[in-house]
C-alpha cells in the first residue's frame, strides 16, 4: 500500500540537465517518494535554451505551464504555449528551443524506470 504524500514547492531540488544548454529538471513526485507507477517532473527552459534531438525509451506526457517555445516531434515543429498538452511516444525523436525572452516551463509525466536520453548526432 502506498502512503499519501504532499511535497511543498521549497522541497523540490532542481538540477541542470547535462544533455542541454539552459534546461533544469525538478522531480516533483517519483519512485524515490513512493510513487509506484509514474513520475512527474517540472522542466524549466531558460531564454535561449536548446535541447538537441534525442529519444527516450519511455513515453512522455507534457503540459506547458508558462512561456512559449518550439518543440520538434518527428519531422514536425510546433509552437507551444501555456495550457498546451503533448504526447511524445516512446522512441520518438524530439527536441526543444526557447527563442523567446521569457522562460518556458512544463510538467512531464513518465512511467517509473529508466528514462535515459539518447542524443542523436
Amino acid at each position: 500500500m502506498t502512503d499519501p504524500l504532499i511535497r511543498r514547492r521549497d522541497e523540490i531540488e532542481y538540477e541542470t540537465v547535462d544533455a542541454a544548454d539552459g534546461l533544469e529538471k525538478g522531480v516533483l513526485v517519483g519512485e524515490d517518494h513512493g510513487a509506484p507507477t509514474f513520475a512527474i517532473r517540472r522542466f524549466v527552459l531558460e531564454p535561449g535554451a536548446e535541447v538537441p534531438e534525442h529519444t527516450n525509451e519511455v513515453e512522455h506526457e507534457q503540459y506547458v505551464l508558462e512561456g512559449e517555445y518550439t518543440v520538434g516531434i518527428g519531422d514536425e515543429e510546433y509552437a507551444v504555449e501555456a495550457g498546451d498538452s503533448l504526447l511524445i511516444p516512446a522512441g520518438t525523436v524530439h527536441w526543444y528551443r526557447n527563442e523567446g525572452d521569457e522562460q518556458g516551463a512544463f510538467i512531464c509525466a513518465v512511467p517509473n524506470g529508466d528514462d535515459a536520453i539518447e542524443l542523436l548526432e
